[in-house]
């Protein structure tokens, strides 16, 4: 596995597994455990996702040592504000069955999001969050919240995939030396991506699949991701790409790809925002 160092000197996997959309607290599990199996340590939850609970249910069963393990959960926009942040996170971590957590988001960069961000501060310098950060938060939100804030967010998880190299935001994080993570690094099989001829070609060379080139050029790009499946033979798929390098031709090959739009969702909608707003409510 190979780490990023985050910018509290704080040392998290490129490589994680996601268990959004995955409710069903039996599959969860067993997903999880299944993960765990195959060697992923960073396994990245939600409260929004209600899945907390399986989560930490098979980081127990697991037993794989709690410092093993990079978990991250992350704030929803119904319990945004100090005293309600606060609260909840507390919540995730008896769900979690965790005395500390590893990395804390705020899901949406909705409600209020600057008293989450103190709760998550003063948690942070409590030593019961080891790094904490954003997710969703588009460029100018960013750069709003981080030149008024105490703590630089470490981590920034947005909508990251070959279709949405995410070039510009990614340029902008690193000047203020906060990570990028990548959700949906399959785009969610959009723009026929497992079956995208630039990655099959590639794939061909080296015997990988599209989705382990995907993973690959956003892996050398220093973008953490956390591909999610159900499948364990994807697990292990999606976990064996240290063993090829992306040549800089190829590299630039897939940089064609990039549309620089988004394939879910838009902040700049607001029939979207009303969207997610009510999600969770």
């Amino acid at each position: 596995m190979e780490f990023v160092t985050l910018n509290n000197g704080v040392k998290m996997p490129i490589l994680g597994f996601g268990v959004y959309q995955i409710q069903d607290p039996e599959e969860c599990e067993r997903c999880v455990l299944d993960a765990i199996n195959v060697g992923y340590r960073s396994i990245d939850t939600a409260q929004v996702y209600q899945n907390e609970e399986a989560v930490g249910r098979a980081i127990k069963k697991s037993g794989v040592p709690r410092e093993e393990f990079f978990i991250t959960t992350k704030v929803w926009i119904s319990n945004a504000g100090y005293d309600k942040a606060k609260t909840s996170i507390q919540k995730s971590m008896d769900k979690l069955q965790l005395d500390y957590l590893d990395l804390v988001l705020i899901h949406q960069p909705f409600n209020d999001y600057y008293g989450t961000y103190r709760a998550m501060e003063e948690l942070y310098k409590e030593g019961k969050i080891s790094a904490i950060g954003i997710s969703n938060f588009y460029p100018d939100r960013y750069v709003d919240l981080v030149e008024f804030s105490e703590v630089v967010p470490a981590v920034n998880q947005v909508e990251t995939h070959v279709f949405n190299q995410q070039v510009a935001a990614h340029e902008l994080m690193k000047k203020y030396n906060t990570q990028i993570e990548s959700w949906g690094p399959f785009a969610e099989g959009k723009n026929n991506l497992f079956t995208n001829s630039t990655l099959q070609e590639i794939g061909d060379k080296y015997n990988k699949s599209t989705a382990q080139v995907a993973l690959r050029f956003l892996i050398q790009r220093e973008v953490v991701v956390i591909p999610k499946t159900v499948n364990k033979n994807r697990m292990e798929e999606n976990y064996n790409v240290f063993d090829f390098t992306l040549t800089a031709e190829e590299i630039e090959k897939i940089a064609a790809l990039d549309t620089c739009e988004s394939l879910f969702f838009s902040h700049y909608d607001p029939q979207a925002v009303e969207y997610i707003i009510n999600l969770g409510k």
